[in-house]
């Protein structure tokens, strides 16, 4: 089969085609699993806060058979879109075009590397270039919220229990608990990125928030409800004064987690847990079939999952001084996070520097 063509256009400029075309090639290739993350709609959305996103557009003839979104800078590095946010990355192509040379497609874009961190499974066409694979632990919903209670009791019976446990006492003690599944109140949202802006810097994390572009994104992305990426934000009130809250995307069939956070204040009532158990209920209500938690270990990640999907981390590179000044950028720090990550003494050793800088900001 001959080599397609590829066009390249700003993120921005999809067309309602391109974005009914991109959905559909998502829907048929990835059934229940289509993260929202890979949506045309994100992809647009990205684009419209960063100047620098593009999509390579594969053609026969006129006919688009494929997209491959990325971010580009003066140098040619390449890089997933909306990395460092972005949970799912990839290609979407025809399955009978999945097997493009990828080099080429590089070339094509100007690109002498592209770098991903949360690249799905089944991107064969980036897998060879891995470096690393993590776990992304979910929920499967498919047979329904009394099924997954089931597999709860049997498997985290004590802290399902715990966690109604907490719900009845923070009603008792806080007043009524009403959910409020997707939330459309500014201020709410504006509480949630107080909330998370605080956890970072408390913890000693770089603030995402404070980069205009995530929170331009994040606030177009509230606003945005289409059928295959809408944004969802989750609150738990409490004699309605916001305890726990939740923005993420969800697809036709996948919710994806993004930012949760709780007041601090009442950290004692476990708020983000009862949060996330209404949060499920009511997805496993409205048709999700897959909540994913998405890559990073965490203790009530590992007490909510049925599974784990993998995505994975590393680099395609061409050849030339441009690669090769990417591989001196990126490499070196690649494998000191990965030490780290191996080594659980230097991984304890990271995590107490973290919360030793959260206090100085917090000091």
């Amino acid at each position: 089969m001959a080599t397609p063509r590829i066009d390249i256009m700003g993120a921005d400029a999809l067309t309602p085609g391109d974005l009914d075309l991109w959905n559909e090639l998502r829907r048929t290739t990835t059934a229940e699993t289509a993260n929202p993350f890979m949506s045309a709609e994100f992809t647009r959305a990205i684009g419209r806060v960063c100047r620098d996103a593009r999509v390579a557009v594969l053609r026969r003839g006129q006919q688009p058979v494929g997209y491959f979104p990325y971010q580009r800078d003066r140098w040619g590095h390449g890089r997933a879109l909306g990395l460092g946010v972005s949970d799912c990355q990839g290609a979407v192509l025809q399955p009978e075009d999945s097997h493009v040379d990828p080099h080429h497609l590089l070339r094509a874009c100007s690109l002498n590397a592209w770098e991903f961190n949360h690249l799905e499974s089944g991107q064969d066409l980036f897998l060879p270039y891995a470096t690393d694979r993590f776990a992304s632990p979910v929920v499967d919903l498919a047979q329904g919220f009394e099924k997954y209670e089931a597999h709860l009791r049997a498997q985290s019976r004590s802290f399902l229990k715990s966690t109604r446990a907490q719900e009845r006492r923070m009603a008792r003690q806080l007043g009524p608990l009403r959910y409020v599944h997707d939330e459309r109140t500014p201020a709410a949202l504006r509480t949630l990125i107080g909330w998370k802006s605080a956890h970072y810097r408390r913890t000693g994390r770089r603030d995402p928030f404070v980069q205009p572009w995530i929170a331009d994104l994040v606030r177009l992305l509230a606003d945005t409800d289409r059928p295959d990426c809408s944004g969802i934000l989750s609150v738990l009130y409490a004699d309605d004064r916001p305890v726990a809250a939740h923005f993420g995307l969800r697809s036709r069939t996948v919710l994806s987690c993004w930012f949760p956070s709780y007041d601090r204040a009442l950290a004692t009532f476990s708020p983000g847990r009862v949060l996330y158990l209404r949060m499920i209920e009511a997805a496993a209500a409205t048709g999700i079939r897959l909540v994913d938690f998405g890559r990073g270990e965490a203790a009530y990640k590992n007490s909510f999952k049925t599974g784990d999907l993998m995505v994975h981390e590393g680099a395609l590179r061409t050849t030339g001084p441009g690669a090769a000044l990417h591989w001196l950028r990126h490499e070196p720090r690649r494998a000191a996070h990965r030490l780290v990550r191996e080594q659980p003494t230097l991984r304890r050793a990271a995590v107490r520097g973290l919360r030793a800088v959260g206090s100085i900001r917090q000091g």
